[in-house]
């Protein structure tokens, strides 16, 4: 199956909306942040994060997951383990956050949008 075969049978909602929804969560950006750093078991990212819960993690990485960003593997051990990382479209998709935090870091820094000549 090709790669937009794919997108379009497993993104379960427009990427339009699905930026708004993981912008607008701090949460969700956390996790996907922990996971790209390679932080990708629950229990370190519970710790990396103090202030959130281990049900709202479970929340994040299930909406992550459902909107085809993370995938989850389950190691069959004892212990049972279980790890995140991010799918292709995953990654295509924190290039698109990635942009958003480079405008922010612009935006805040003083006279980077005003003043000289009247370019685009």
């Amino acid at each position: 199956m090709n790669e937009k075969k794919f997108l379009a049978a497993h993104i379960p909602v427009p990427v339009t909306r699905m930026v708004e929804d993981i912008v607008g969560c701090k949460w969700s950006q956390a996790v996907l942040g922990m996971v790209r750093a390679g932080v990708n078991r629950p229990g370190a990212m519970e710790h990396a994060q103090q202030d959130l819960s281990a049900k709202g993690l479970n929340e994040r990485l299930r909406k992550l997951m459902r909107c085809g960003i993370l995938a989850r593997r389950d190691y069959a051990e004892l212990p049972p383990r279980v790890e995140y990382s991010s799918t292709p479209f995953g990654r295509k998709f924190a290039s698109i956050l990635d942009g958003v935090e480079a405008l922010q870091r612009d935006l805040d820094t003083p006279n980077a949008y005003r003043g000289g000549g009247g370019g685009s």
